[in-house]
């Protein structure tokens, strides 16, 4: 487990990480429907999708495991994120990286591991989707292409996420401001305007509009 990777922009990675405001929120349906399906596919007893910080992988979703982190030098995922294909280990107590793992010479007692990293639209690579087994194993073709096509679904849900909490901001920041807040086209016609033009101006919106 010496010279642990990391990747090259880690600290614009682990920025963007912390920017999708995900790590350390509550359980969701969609994401656990991932983990199960990536199980299922792959004929896994587990599958997570991991998310790597300073310090730890912690998991926003999770089949067949019960802890929610773990520390991030024990972490396979942290050689997924370091590419942009799938990481793979037959059987870990081969491995000259892994061999020595707390995760593999006690529970869990891995011994196969795949995951695909999450990478955002930027190129950063959040983390990984992951199957992983207690018994040496290699994916077919067709379950890398789904392992692929499922860590693609997870990272649209990670950026759709944070897309509706940002709107969910603004419309918040809108409706509640004392300023004059108003969406313009580009024919210069007001769209649609925020209470502070009634308050303030006394006019109604339908006037404005």
């Amino acid at each position: 487990m010496e010279n642990l990777p990391v990747p090259l922009n880690e600290i614009e990675r682990l920025k963007a990480l912390k920017n999708y405001r995900i790590l350390d929120t509550l359980p969701e349906a969609e994401f656990d429907r991932l983990t199960e399906l990536a199980s299922m596919i792959c004929g896994t007893s587990i599958s997570l999708v991991s998310l790597i910080d300073e310090d730890r992988q912690w998991f926003k979703a999770r089949t067949g495991l019960g802890v929610t982190e773990t520390d991030r030098s024990l972490a396979f995922c942290q050689y997924a994120i370091m590419g942009t294909e799938i990481f793979e280990v037959e059987d870990a107590t081969l491995d000259e990286r892994f061999k020595d793992n707390s995760l593999v010479t006690s529970d869990p007692n891995i011994r196969f591991y795949a995951g695909y990293p999450l990478t955002d639209p930027n190129g950063y690579a959040l983390g990984s989707l992951c199957v992983i087994d207690d018994h040496p194993g290699k994916l077919t073709e067709k379950q890398q292409r789904s392992l692929q096509l499922l860590a693609e679904v997870a990272i649209s849900l990670i950026v759709e996420r944070r897309n509706r909490e940002e709107q969910a901001h603004f419309e918040k920041l809108f409706n509640s401001s004392n300023d004059l807040i108003c969406v313009a086209g580009t024919d210069g016609y007001f769209k649609r305007v925020n209470p502070a033009f009634h308050q303030v101006l006394g006019w109604e919106d339908s006037y404005l509009l």
